[in-house]
């Protein structure tokens, strides 16, 4: 299934990715640190809900109170959480 979310308190305004079960494919970031962006994008590529939530949940950039990466974590749950209601 394909999701998107639209961050909230960062720079990149949307995150695109693809959820098959409880694996995250093809994560793209729209606005923010691009270079950055497309590092972490690699790196969590083929990981579960639960790997990214563990390492990206609760971090933060600079004053805010959130991050990318967080954003990231948030959306994969969300999502997850909504493929899950849907199958019942």
């Amino acid at each position: 299934m394909h999701y998107q979310h639209k961050t909230k308190y960062t720079c990149s305004q949307l995150i695109d990715f693809d959820i098959d079960g409880d694996v995250i494919t093809n994560i793209s970031f729209y606005g923010g640190c691009n270079g950055n962006l497309k590092a972490i994008s690699k790196l969590v590529n083929g990981w579960t809900v639960e790997k990214i939530e563990s390492f990206l949940r609760g971090n933060t950039c600079g004053m805010r109170p959130t991050s990318c990466a967080d954003q990231l974590a948030i959306a994969v749950r969300e999502a997850y959480d909504k493929t899950q209601a849907a199958d019942k």
